[in-house]
This record gives C-alpha cells, sequence and structure tokens, in this order.
C-alpha cells in the first residue's frame, strides 16, 4: 500500500490527515510537497471542482472532482492538467481536501461527515 492509500484508509476510517503530497498533476491548485488537510467526506454531496481523495480502476489519487453522475452514486476523477482517470463510486471516495498549506478550500467544510 502506497502513501495515498494509507492515508486513504485512515480517513476511511474517520480521521482527519494532513500530509504533503508529492507530485504536479495538481499544480496550481496543489503543488509537489504541500500541505494538505482531508477530512472524511459525504460524497453525495460533492460537487464539480472538489479536490477529494479517491480510488479509481485500484489507484488513489488526490484529484478533482470533474463530473456527477448521481443517479449512479458516483463521480469522475481527473487531475488538474486535462487527464480523466476515470468513474468511480460514492463508497470509494474517502475524503475531500478542506486546506492547502493552511488555506481553506471553497465549500469543503460543508461537505464533511
Amino acid at each position: 500500500m502506497g502513501v495515498l492509500g494509507g492515508v486513504a484508509a485512515r480517513v476511511a476510517g474517520g480521521a482527519t490527515v494532513e500530509f504533503r503530497p508529492s507530485g504536479s498533476s495538481m499544480v496550481p491548485l496543489i503543488r509537489s510537497r504541500q500541505s494538505v488537510v482531508v477530512a472524511p467526506v459525504d460524497a453525495s454531496l460533492l460537487t464539480v471542482g472538489d479536490i477529494v481523495l479517491a480510488r479509481v480502476a485500484g489507484t488513489v489519487h488526490l484529484h478533482l472532482v470533474s463530473a456527477l453522475d448521481p443517479a449512479r452514486r458516483r463521480v469522475q476523477i481527473s487531475n488538474n492538467r486535462g487527464r480523466v482517470n476515470g468513474w468511480t463510486s460514492h463508497d470509494r471516495v474517502f475524503g475531500i481536501c478542506v486546506s492547502v498549506d493552511g488555506v481553506p478550500r471553497p465549500g469543503a467544510s460543508g461537505r464533511t461527515r
């Protein structure tokens, strides 16, 4: 299990977790090694543009919600560079990013569990 998998397990268990993800797929929203806080989420309240910790096709990502399918209880996950990771069910969306480097993400706190 990688770093994000471990964080996902903790968030799925109800913890709010602060960590420093690496990579450039979410620049400029999240830069590599910036501090992010992820809290458990009520996936039915998500909106396009939310940053979530979710498992898509076996891989955990900290990426954007790019589309919603409420009837099938699923969301589409994409990075911030135009790559679509795919669709995943609400039960595989573990948390929502509530802050980046101490700056709250707009509306995110209202979607936590």
